[in-house]
């Protein structure tokens, strides 16, 4: 793509997930029907066939279900053929048992992986980081992250991202560092006197000082 014609921005946190219609492992998908109603974490990998994305694809596979009780659905994408997805697909899960399952998104025009800020030219042209996104039911990006393609993601904290972003929504709270679900939460700062005079009198509260507080919720 030339310099007349850049890719747009991508979109950041707190703006509303691009709609898009794409080809998948799974069929056709509109993606504002896909997530409807629920979370969906939105994950790209550089190429079928290779060893890193391989380990990375049959982890979300194997705990697909976690992310389904977190009423979250799974969307991968590479700038691969659906061919070859699928023919990777299949190879995966008569070598290892593995079956992923979840909708993997051919973009092999690189049309979505450019719309989402996927495909990053100081890494490659030609294919996508290992980005992420996590969506909201209202289809509003709440939290990304991108890893270069010799990185491997840690499944553990996309999983500990996904609650934290859906606790912090049910309580209204912040977390602090290394938060774990049981965890106690960071208070917002009193914004009267009388507020300072509820908080000092509520001995369920943690105070380091009036600005930094913790509770368990």
């Amino acid at each position: 793509m030339d310099n007349a014609h850049p890719d747009p921005c991508p979109p950041g946190i707190g703006t509303q997930a691009p709609d898009i219609e794409a080809l998948t492992t799974t069929g056709k998908i509109k993606f504002s029907e896909f997530a409807r109603n629920k979370w969906v974490v939105f994950f790209s990998h550089p190429a079928d066939f290779t060893p890193v994305c391989t380990t990375e694809m049959s982890g979300f596979a194997a705990r697909h279900e976690e992310f389904t009780a977190l009423h979250t659905e799974l969307l991968g994408l590479s700038i691969d053929s659906i061919h070859a997805h699928i023919a990777w697909v299949n190879n995966v899960r008569e070598k290892s048992g593995v079956y992923f399952r979840f909708p993997i998104i051919a973009d092999f025009d690189l049309k979505v992986a450019r719309l989402y800020g996927m495909v990053q030219p100081g890494e490659s042209t030609t294919a996508a980081v290992r980005a992420i996104f996590f969506i909201d039911p209202n289809r509003k990006i709440r939290l990304s992250m991108n890893y270069p393609m010799s990185v491997g993601r840690n499944l553990d904290e996309v999983l500990r991202a996904l609650k934290v972003l859906q606790f912090v929504d049910e309580h209204h709270v912040s977390t602090p560092l290394n938060w774990q679900p049981g965890d106690k939460v960071v208070l917002p700062a009193p914004q009267t006197l009388e507020q300072l005079d509820i908080r000092l009198a509520d001995e369920s509260v943690e105070q380091m000082d009036f600005y930094l507080a913790e509770k368990h919720v």
